[in-house]
């Protein structure tokens, strides 16, 4: 079935055709590519965007999540409180970004993280008392929705139409001077016609590099959507049960609610890009407790999101690969890193030198496979 978010019809966009060959190839129409694709242009480079199907198509257009991929407190105790404090100044940068580029896709409203439990109670208490402690700004909300155990507002985040987002930074990336090809797979990285080459698929790597297929490992989200509720339950995006279970209800009223990945975990590490009975299943569960009653479903979707294992995104050069880059690797939350780091690609290949590149240095994992063949 089609996504909810991609339900809209899109504009065209504009027709761009570049002579020969170009300074830079991008492979992936979403956020990442886009993103790229945007800054190398407004840079001067000549760049050639190759989606397989359509812009906005995988999970850029299909899943909805904050920017943040870890808990504050779990970034401190993984990165250091020196490089988690940048990483998640980054993340915030991030959400002025989108919000200076999509329009009315995106609304500035906050975002609640809700404890179903007494551990997680006590997780998103430490978090709190991290972030507040580092100068961010974080709410503590005991009584957030009946149910649940107290909860973390972040005033920063916001909600997202994903496909309408990453349709107007394509058209925005293509009024640039990009030429923008969809239904153009890249079979190798030979073929990408251009001297630098920048992988954007997040969780659709598979064939270009074998190290990407063994590093980047392919995760499936499922969402379902409802009709137009009478009444207005949630002003913001929900999420619980550690990023298990997430929602947020539309301006028009519809409930759009993900997740319920745990009930099959080796299942949904998949390719696939499917609805399972078990799964949908479970997100009625959901629903229904939401709701109070069980409404009418209107769509239900899959969306694949590439996992890493330290949790943490792949962006800049690949190692031992001349002329390779890479930006993937979101682990379901691409569309606030996605845009970061694409603009961090495209700034690093255009001569200038980010350090916050550094946190997401893909040497860090696929050094040690230099040597495997493409």
């Amino acid at each position: 079935m089609v996504p909810l978010w991609l339900d809209e019809e899109p504009e065209p966009l504009p027709r761009v055709r570049l002579a020969g060959a170009a300074d830079v190839a991008v492979i992936g129409g979403g956020v990442t590519g886009c993103a790229c694709a945007l800054a190398l242009a407004e840079g001067g480079l000549r760049v050639r965007l190759h989606e397989g199907r359509e812009v906005a198509s995988g999970a850029s257009g299909r899943n909805a999540l904050r920017g943040g991929a870890m808990p504050y407190d779990v970034a401190r105790t993984q990165l250091g409180a020196e490089r988690a404090q940048a990483y998640w100044r980054l993340s915030e940068h991030g959400l002025d970004r989108l919000e200076a580029l999509a329009g009315d896709a995106f609304r500035r409203v906050g975002s609640l993280r809700l404890a179903a439990d007494d551990e997680e109670l006590a997780g998103l208490e430490r978090e709190y008392e991290t972030l507040r402690d580092d100068g961010f700004d974080v709410e503590w909300h005991a009584d957030a929705l009946a149910g649940f155990r107290g909860a973390i507002l972040h005033p920063p985040d916001g909600a997202i139409q994903p496909a309408r987002w990453v349709r107007r930074l394509a058209r925005l990336a293509a009024e640039a001077g990009v030429e923008i090809r969809e239904w153009s797979r890249v079979p190798t990285l030979d073929e990408a016609g251009a001297s630098k080459v920048v992988i954007a698929t997040d969780g659709y790597t598979s064939g270009l590099l074998a190290e990407l297929d063994r590093t980047v490992r392919p995760t499936r989200g499922q969402m379902l959507a409802t009709e137009r509720l009478p009444e207005r339950r949630f002003d913001r995006p929900h999420s619980a049960r550690r990023g298990y279970d997430y929602w947020q209800q539309t301006p028009d009223g519809r409930l759009v609610l993900g997740g319920r990945r745990d009930v099959a975990l080796d299942a949904e590490s998949t390719g696939e890009e499917a609805v399972t009975d078990e799964i949908q299943r479970a997100l009625e569960g959901l629903l229904e407790r939401l709701v109070g009653r069980m409404p009418r479903v209107t769509h239900r979707w899959a969306g694949i999101f590439g996992t890493v294992a330290d949790r943490m995104p792949l962006a800049g050069p690949v190692p031992g690969r001349e002329g390779a880059w890479v930006a993937c690797g979101y682990s379901g939350h691409g569309n606030v890193l996605g845009l970061v780091c694409g603009e961090l690609v495209a700034a690093a290949i255009l001569g200038a030198r980010p350090a916050e590149l550094e946190l997401f240095d893909p040497a860090r994992i696929l050094r040690r496979q230099v040597g495997d063949a493409v």
